[in-house]
């Protein structure tokens, strides 16, 4: 059986995670109940999601709320477990026949929740929409043929060879280190049944294989599911196998994070994501109420317009980091539950380079140190001529704007508020059309983005290539690369490690491309927040996950009791 581990996050979530902030008497460990013995049979289990999802289609998104709601209704040949561990989900084994050459022996005995068996044809099927050119016939947001936004999760895989009703092969153009952590991200759906309904029918009723089946719902409303009792059981090393111990599962979106709160502390609702830190007081003082976090897979940066003044100035990028006290913005920003960043990658990444230092050893690592903010500023130019309180430059004061969305905006302020007690007059706008607002940084009109990028793989193939390869459009390269950044040095290093399988070869890859982004410096590298979720004491077997998305096949829910209401 394949696996691969991250015993960094793993020891993290052991730390961090189990000893989940809580109010309430902490629960004894409990075996899970069996269907006869508990009231789980007739149990409504209702989650207050922190956004609208974009799709009932596996394949036509690239969002975590959507890929939260759809893997309780979709598995995938692989799954992670809270710790990152990748383990095997409905398949059955797994053997790298060669580098570029993969093979799947299905589970038997797998059914749709339509009745049909599962086969290789539907792996294939599924595989061959995501890697085709404008192979989503119909979408949602984007009722055009169009390709999908899974292609860059599949990496060089060219092709699928069906060899028999459950042995499949994948053919890679190339080695693909971090298959496995990727495959994570593409759950199956029946070939059969979608050409039967077409894209427009699958997406009115969607069908797949997971622990519960599609009842009703909307996309900016509700989802309503309910246990599919014919479920094969899932993950083998994911207990308890076997059908979902819950009826009903209803995602209820709840965009408010203080309405998210007072519902959970109403009963109302069971678990809710997405708990803002300064609300983790409130829910701390709720008896009933307990709270889980760990850190999450989401490094956030500011990304700084390199190609546009005053960010096309190394000195200035410098000074933004040493302007920027990153350990005051996770303990009064974040109430403590974040970490700071060291460079261009989380420290949970397997391949986080340590001890980096920039190239020119008149400077310290970035830290903070506004007095050497000030002296990078004013090499470039940038002093308070006036007396004002503000730097200038030719009669101009140094100014410019950060873009940020409503869930980061704490952050930005809070940046914000930093760069202008050193005389830096900054402005927060917060975005409202994101898709909008991409088009504008990709055409470098913007001046900074205060943003996340996701590290699930905790491999750089996934993350480094979107955020620091330079952007080549149509391509999986730079499609998160806010900043203009462009080395063609890095560029290289990034495309060799991506098919490089020897990992302390990698390790070299990698450690030198962290080292010239992180003396070009394209973002001021700030903070991994910490994933807070809260629910009730009666929620069981639930915990956080590192990627921020809910598994509830294993989660099953005691009775009200006067006692523990």
């Amino acid at each position: 059986m394949q696996k691969q581990k991250n015993n960094r996050f793993a020891l993290a979530i052991l730390i961090i995670v189990m000893l989940a902030l809580s109010t309430c008497t902490p629960q004894a460990t409990q075996p899970p109940p069996s269907l006869e013995e508990t009231g789980s049979q007739g149990e409504t289990l209702i989650i207050g999601l922190s956004s609208a999802i974009m799709t009932l289609d596996p394949a036509d998104h690239s969002d975590r709320a959507t890929e939260t709601v759809l893997r309780n209704m979709f598995d995938g040949l692989v799954t992670r477990t809270p710790q990152g561990e990748v383990v095997l989900e409905l398949a059955e084994s797994f053997q790298q026949i060669d580098d570029t050459t993969w093979e799947f022996v299905l589970k038997q005995g797998v059914t749709f929740h339509n009745g049909e068996a599962l086969t290789t044809e539907d792996v294939q099927f599924t595989f061959d929409r995501i890697m085709a050119e404008n192979g989503i016939e119909f979408g949602i947001s984007n009722p055009e043929p169009h390709t999908s936004p899974r292609q860059t999760f599949v990496g060089p895989m060219e092709s699928i060879e069906v060899i028999d009703d459950y042995t499949i092969h994948f053919h890679f153009s190339e080695p693909w280190p971090v298959g496995m952590q990727m495959l994570v991200h593409t759950q199956i759906i029946p070939k059969d049944y979608y050409q039967e309904v077409g894209a427009a029918g699958f997406l009115e009723f969607p069908v797949g294989c997971g622990p519960f089946r599609f009842v009703e719902g909307s996309l900016n409303d509700q989802v309503v599911m309910e246990r599919f009792d014919a479920y094969y059981g899932g993950a083998n090393e994911l207990p308890p196998v076997g059908p979902a111990l819950l009826a009903r599962l209803i995602f209820c979106v709840m965009p408010d994070a203080q309405a998210r709160v007072v519902a959970l502390q109403a009963g109302e609702v069971h678990i809710i994501q997405d708990v803002p830190p300064e609300l983790v007081p409130t829910l701390l003082s709720t008896p009933y109420v307990q709270i889980s976090s760990g850190p999450s897979t989401r490094p956030l940066w500011m990304e700084m317009n390199v190609n546009r003044p005053p960010f096309d100035d190394l000195r200035v990028r410098q000074a933004m980091n040493y302007a920027v006290d990153t350990s005051r913005i996770v303990e009064e920003t974040l109430n403590g539950l974040g970490i700071s960043l060291a460079g261009p990658l989380s420290p949970f990444n397997e391949f986080a380079a340590p001890n980096l230092s920039p190239s020119d050893s008149q400077l310290p690592p970035y830290s903070y140190d506004p007095e050497q903010a000030l002296r990078l500023l004013a090499d470039a130019g940038w002093i308070d001529s006036n007396g004002d309180g503000y730097l200038d430059q030719d009669g101009e004061r140094l100014a410019f704007t950060i873009d940020v969305r409503s869930r980061e905006e704490s952050v930005a302020e809070a940046v914000a508020a930093q760069l202008r007690a050193i005389g830096i007059n900054v402005q927060v706008e917060v975005v409202a059309d994101y898709s909008l607002l991409q088009e504008q940084l990709f055409n470098g009109e913007r001046d900074a983005f205060v943003n996340g990028w996701g590290d699930s793989a905790f491999d750089p193939v996934g993350h480094f290539e979107a955020k620091w390869h330079s952007r080549v459009a149509g391509t999986a390269y730079g499609r998160g690369n806010y900043s203009g950044y462009a080395n063609r040095h890095v560029d290289q290093l990034i495309e060799s490690g991506e098919s490089e399988m020897d990992q302390s070869n990698r390790h070299v890859i990698y450690d030198q491309a962290q080292q010239m982004v992180y003396d070009d410096v394209p973002a001021v590298f700030l903070v991994l927040p910490y994933v807070v979720e809260a629910s009730t004491i009666h929620v069981h077997n639930w915990k956080v996950s590192s990627d921020g998305r809910l598994n509830m096949h294993d989660v099953w829910l005691s009775p009200l009791t006067r006692e523990n209401q």
